[in-house]
């Protein structure tokens, strides 16, 4: 269990506490050899995001290219890529995460980064809307090496430094969503099909630099045998509720990404209606909030846990998610908007930590199907919430309604922090955790 990860890290590839490189190599200080493998990592992430930015501000309007102009046909079809993409994060992020638990983390990691980049220049290539949707959907499957990099801090981390080094892991998630949309727009405005392009040698590079700089993290003698029943979306599930503290933290976990669906889903649109904002001041305040929640992750998460502990960070962090969503919801002017930035990123403090208390319940052998697990989470919010606050935003503001309530979707996202905040609450509590301590122990 938990206890026994610190020895996990020190067998990694050969020893990382004995400076041991992950193969026949000559020996590599443990300093050395753990940071440029977290660098790598941390890479890995902003890579991938970086590349999902670069093409978000042109993607539609290929679409439209393909679609002769069609603006609301193209609108519809881009409503099915994003659900085509985030059903294929549900299905193969299990499958990565479990085959990274029996064959290792870095030929998982490696072969998704390569796979992406040639993902993009199929993209890049496409001659018809058909082929642009299959690239859109292998996209899909090579971007769910997330929960492999997840699994991967977890092998070379110590369960008191993880919410740290997660934290760090999630700026990399909004310092790519910053870079990504205004690289992507300035090259789009050359040719549609140049982010594209630039999006596969960024992925592809990553992946010859891996080859020869990223060691392995989980070593033979700690691989399962047995990854294959789990190495499917319903069957990754059934981990969460190996004892009643996992199942409520899984709980917390949807909660909160589904109310983070909120914001890819309806902002541009609420911005529009409610401020009249320009696009040149949606892509100001998208930054905003980039800039602000990866400075909060990278530079606040790790004190901030380190000094409240990890519970109390993560209730306060979704106590922030909820002021938040609120303010949104009750913002009758744009600088109130950018006012209630801050408090988005706060929220930040409750991811990595969510994440950590979770990854200590999970035996090192299944820390891979643990993040695939909550990988899956994340992609089933991504294809209800999208849905889910777009019709409750049309239905705000219909003209056949009487009261016209375009706060409404931020409302619920409040709701959803909430109930995640509440659950949360119950299952720290300390005869919950004694109970859960107890079922750990028989089941062990």
């Amino acid at each position: 269990m938990a206890d026994s990860i610190p020895s996990t890290q020190e067998s990694v590839s050969g020893g990382l506490a004995n400076g041991v490189a992950a193969g026949p190599e000559s020996p590599v200080p443990a300093r050395r050899f753990g940071q440029a493998a977290f660098i790598f990592i941390f890479i890995t992430i902003l890579l991938d995001f970086l590349a999902l930015g670069i093409i978000a501000p042109v993607l539609p309007n290929l679409i439209i290219q393909f679609k002769g102009g069609n603006i609301a046909g193209a609108a519809s079809i881009t409503g099915y890529f994003g659900f085509a993409w985030a059903t294929m994060q549900f299905i193969f992020s299990p499958i990565l995460g479990a085959w990274s638990d029996r064959f290792g983390r870095r030929p998982i990691i490696l072969i998704s980064c390569a796979g992406l980049g040639f993902d993009y220049i199929l993209m890049a290539l496409a001659p018809t809307l058909g082929w642009l949707f299959v690239g859109r959907v292998i996209s899909g499957i090579t971007t769910s090496n997330i929960s492999t990099a997840f699994a991967y801090v977890t092998d070379v981390t110590p369960p008191e430094r993880r919410a740290k080094q997660f934290g760090l892991i999630s700026a990399a998630f909004g310092l790519g969503f910053i870079i990504g949309p205004a690289v992507g727009g300035l090259l789009g405005n050359v040719h549609l099909r140049r982010p594209f392009w630039i999006a596969a040698g960024l992925s592809l590079a990553n992946a010859i630099y891996g080859f020869f700089i990223l060691p392995e993290s989980l070593p033979a003698e700690r691989r399962t045998k047995k990854a294959w029943h789990m190495a499917n979306p319903l069957g990754s599930l059934t981990l969460l509720r190996s004892h009643p503290e996992l199942g409520g933290l899984a709980i917390v976990t949807f909660l909160y990404y589904l109310a983070h669906q909120v914001l890819p889903s309806i902002f541009v649109l609420y911005a529009d209606y409610r401020y009249g904002w320009s696009e040149r001041t949606i892509g100001l305040s998208l930054a905003a909030v980039g800039l602000s929640v990866s400075l909060a992750s990278g530079l606040l998460v790790g004190p901030f846990v380190k000094r409240f502990g990890e519970r109390y960070s993560l209730l306060s962090g979704l106590g922030f998610g909820f002021l938040a969503f609120l303010a949104f919801a009750l913002a009758s002017r744009g600088w109130m908007a950018f006012a209630a930035i801050p408090l988005i990123a706060l929220w930040g403090i409750a991811g990595p930590a969510m994440q950590s208390l979770m990854s200590q319940r999970v035996d090192p052998t299944s820390q891979g199907k643990l993040q695939g697990a909550v990988n899956s989470l994340r992609a089933i919010t991504g294809m209800i919430g999208p849905l889910l606050f777009t019709q409750v935003f049309a239905m705000a503001i219909s003209p056949h309604v009487n009261v016209h309530v375009p706060g409404a979707p931020y409302y619920l996202a409040a709701l959803l922090m909430l109930a995640s905040a509440s659950v949360a609450y119950i299952v720290g509590r300390p005869a919950v955790q004694a109970t859960a301590g107890q079922a750990a122990r028989e089941t062990s």
